[in-house]
């Protein structure tokens, strides 16, 4: 590719006030600030109190912080909290301090009732309800709702620490607090209670230690003046009680505001709420958990407060027992746009308004339309994995109708090499692995997918057909599933992170650290797999016919360690299984699965892997995590492309055509000097390493020269010769991982190990380098009898069409005049003994050349 590099357009700066425009500015002053609530609100900003509704508690040191922020919309822009209470023209006032009463930024219970919190400002008025828990008792502190948080807040149960497998210093705590009944135990009863003096609170090993009274290993970690270390007295004083069943229980937390639009070096507090089965609600911001999920954009502190770091968008990701929300953090570039830039970006379909309206949001610049030429490259290797023929280059560019691209997109969807390159992709995902397979069951699982792929069968049906999939392992492709996952905790992880792009294996020793799910939920998910059996083969890659009957029998539970019986079967985030079930459990799973009402992450990974396919990356990235903490880079995108899918009965052709179809999809890959920096908002068209699959076959295809796949590799060093796959066979026909190919393996194929898109690597190395220079798989090729050097000297060749046809066959596209003079002096100029040489040359130096080894 033509690599020159784009200056940056400078800004410019805005020229300063003359003398008498500035007394002019001044003397109107006055007459702003009494007009600056009008102009927010033409410009549809406000002033607002948040949050928006107040619950306190008779709690000793709890209290309720507030924020003062000017908004637009629904984000906040500003935060003027700061403002709000060091100046004499704002006010904040309770209309009942024997109701609340304010102290900064905090508002304190005084007695049950209900009242109002009124802000005047020059910029206008706004007032929030403030009601006072009305039982008028204090309540005494909670286990879990209190003393938890507190240890949780100061890392005493972290995996570094307390929470590790083994704990620390003989004191062992549940991972982040996962397991209230067994940490109160560990505190109050482990070592004889030695780490709790109910007579004097303040003696106890549990405050000495982190307060630093007594050496301590983690260092301070609770100052004796804090509050944390009050309440921890003030709990242990009342006797220390532990967990009940009638504790309250957490329904869900708040992080205020939720959107943020600000400027670099701005700041904005953040505030957490949680929100409890009793009705009532926490300010827990103080024990909050908080991380960004780009550092470039924004950081955050200890306390939730956000620093803006530079231009983009980002995430906070704030963490509290066990529950996780965001908040997302958008920092526009500071660089002006004509507004012809949006009024003339085309909009071919849902995914161009959605992408449009982010890169607007974001003042980011969208690349030009690509070139027929680069189009027809791009999709024939995005739809098939081949490159287009040299005629099928020239017709297309030649043809003047307008819907030339929509035409070839429907023709390359229904191309037998269509369907092979996508069972490609699906097997890679469900690990079609002969390492881990007989052949015959092997065939049958890569038969299974191929038929259904060719059939355009809807994704829902086919994940369904998976799930509760029963019968002969040679009969019934699909139950090879099960040989590969052969436990209940494998079949329900791997379900999950192949079909919800959910990774939840770390939920099985302890509540999830990153999102969440917990324990009992991991358990309550790979329950439904407990009553999978097989009778036959036993999984020895190597030996037998690997014919294996999966059967489903009647009874059977998986027990949940932590509690020692079994955890009662229960989809993520959905209804139970109904005591009165009866039959295959597999089926009420199923049901949930692709459910669009029940379950908002099925439509969603698939949605995420098909556009990642096409573009390089995911909307989420990686491409299967999507858990909470891990934002989309657009989640109207991803939200409006799974709703269209959904409404397309799960036709994968239909969500193909969509995004193929797209300004987006079809824009160049050469950045402007307003959006090089941009990786995430799809601006420009990603370049990226051919996957090495494709890239053999299209050294074979401009070669013509075939690959030759002759042997399985098994772990360790056993190799076994087969037979089953012909000379010609391309490598996105091979039905498995296992065959060998040095080829394959030093340019990152997908091993099928793990269900991890991660298996499959583009990283360029060293190794890669030398294999395209000095290696066999270009030069022999080139250098064979049969290639299509061989082939172009056995006729008179007229050079200026041999060097257009190189090109066409290579990089799909004509050279520049400036090639082609060069290149025809060189060879037609040397000597006739020379000139093969000199042709083998040309194709080397195009195969090996970045725009040959990248899709763009």
């Amino acid at each position: 590719m033509d690599s020159k590099s784009l200056q940056l357009h400078t800004s410019q700066r805005q020229r300063p006030l003359s003398g008498a425009n500035l007394l002019a500015w001044a003397a109107g002053v006055a007459l702003c600030l009494t007009s600056l609530a009008a102009i927010a609100a033409e410009q549809g900003d406000a002033i607002k109190l948040l949050p928006r509704d107040v619950k306190l508690e008779y709690r000793g040191g709890l209290s309720q912080r507030i924020l003062v922020e000017r908004m637009h919309d629904e984000s906040a822009v500003e935060d003027l909290t700061a403002q709000a209470l060091g100046s004499p023209d704002w006010k904040l006032e309770s209309s009942d301090e024997q109701v609340f009463r304010i102290e900064g930024d905090r508002l304190l219970p005084v007695r049950p009732g209900e009242a109002q919190l009124h802000l005047t400002s020059p910029l206008g008025r706004d007032q929030i309800n403030v009601s006072v828990d009305p039982n008028g008792t204090a309540p005494e502190w909670q286990f879990g709702r209190h003393v938890l948080p507190v240890l949780s807040r100061a890392g005493c149960n972290m995996g570094a620490c307390h929470g590790a497998l083994a704990g620390k210093g003989g004191f062992k705590l549940s991972l982040r607090g996962y397991y209230p009944a067994g940490d109160f135990r560990a505190i109050t009863q482990d070592a004889r209670g030695r780490r709790i003096e109910l007579a004097s609170p303040k003696e106890s090993l549990l405050l000495t230690k982190p307060s630093g009274t007594v050496p301590h290993k983690g260092g301070l970690r609770l100052p004796a003046d804090s509050a944390d270390y009050r309440l921890l007295t003030e709990w242990i004083r009342a006797g220390a009680r532990g967990p009940t069943d009638g504790d309250a229980e957490l329904l869900k937390i708040v992080v205020t505001p939720a959107i943020a639009s600000l400027r670099p070096n701005s700041t904005q507090q953040l505030l957490v709420t949680a929100h409890y089965s009793d009705g009532g609600s926490d300010d827990v911001t103080r024990w909050a958990k908080f991380s960004s999920s780009n550092e470039s954009v924004a950081g955050v502190s200890e306390q939730g407060v956000v620093t803006v770091e530079g231009f983009g968008e980002g995430a906070i990701v704030v963490w509290f027992s066990s529950q996780i929300v965001m908040a997302r953090i958008v920092s526009p570039y500071d660089r002006p746009l004509d507004d012809r830039v949006w009024q003339e970006m085309p909009a071919a379909n849902l995914v161009d308004r959605c992408v449009n309206d982010k890169l607007k949001q974001l003042r980011i610049e969208p690349s030009p339309r690509c070139s027929d030429e680069t189009f027809v490259r791009r999709v024939y290797l995005d739809v098939t994995g081949r490159l287009p023929e040299p005629t099928a280059v020239t017709q297309f560019v030649a043809d003047a109708s307008v819907d030339k691209r929509s035409r070839l997109i429907d023709t390359l969807l229904s191309q037998d090499a269509y369907v092979d390159y996508w069972t490609h992709r699906w097997s890679d995902l469900l690990l079609v692995n002969g390492r881990r397979l007989r052949p015959a069951a092997l065939n049958a699982y890569y038969g299974w997918i191929r038929s259904h792929v060719e059939r355009n069968t809807p994704w829902d049906q086919f994940v369904r057909e998976v799930v509760t999939a029963k019968g002969s392992s040679t009969v019934n492709g699909a139950t090879n599933f099960y040989a590969l996952h052969q436990d209940p905790e494998s079949m329900s992880e791997n379900v999950c992170q192949a079909f919800l792009g959910l990774s939840i294996g770390c939920a099985k020793c302890h509540n999830h650290p990153l999102e969440k799910w917990t324990n009992d939920e991991y358990y309550a998910m790979a329950n439904f797999f407990a009553r999978v059996k097989a009778k036959g083969w036993g999984g020895d890659a190597r030996n037998g016919d690997g014919e294996r009957t999966l059967i489903v029998a009647n009874q059977g539970e998986l027990v949940q360690p932590l509690r020692g019986r079994p955890q009662w079967p229960a989809p993520l985030d959905g209804t139970p299984l109904p005591d009165t079930f009866r039959g295959d459990r597999r089926e009420y799973l199923a049901d949930w699965l692709v459910s669009p009402e029940q379950n908002p992450y099925f439509s969603k990974a698939i949605v995420n892997r098909v556009w990642a396919a096409f573009h390089g990356k995911g909307i989420v990235n990686p491409v299967d995590d999507l858990r909470i903490s891990n934002p989309a880079s657009n989640e109207r995108l991803l939200e409006e492309l799974a709703q269209d899918l959904q409404n397309h009965a799960f036709d994968l052709k239909h969500l193909m055509r969509v995004i193929l179809n797209s300004e987006t999809y079809q824009r160049s890959s050469q950045p402007l000097a307003g959006n090089e920096q941009d990786e995430v908002n799809f601006s420009r068209y990603y370049a990226r390493r051919l996957d090495a699959e494709i890239l053999l076959d299209a050294i074979a295809q401009v070669t013509g020269v075939p690959s030759r796949f002759v042997e399985i590799g098994y772990d360790g060093s056993d190799v076994q010769k087969t037979d089953d796959y012909p000379v010609g066979t391309r490598a996105l026909e091979l039905h498995d991982s296992a065959i060998v190919s040095g080829f394959l393996d030093v340019f990152g194929r997908n091993a099928r190990d793990i269900t991890c898109e991660c298996e499959r690597s583009n990283t360029p190395s060293i190794v890669q380098a030398l294999h395209l220079s000095n290696g066999d798989t270009i030069n022999e090729r080139l250098a064979d009898p049969n290639s299509c050097v061989t082939a172009t000297l056995t006729l008179a060749p007229d050079w200026r069409n041999v060097i257009r046809v190189a090109y066409l066959r290579t990089l799909s596209r004509q050279p520049t005049d400036s090639e082609l003079e060069q290149l025809t002096a060189e060879i037609a100029g040397s000597d006739p003994s020379e000139q093969r040489a000199a042709l083998e040359d040309l194709y080397w130096g195009l195969m090996s050349s970045r725009e040959f080894l990248f899709n763009h």
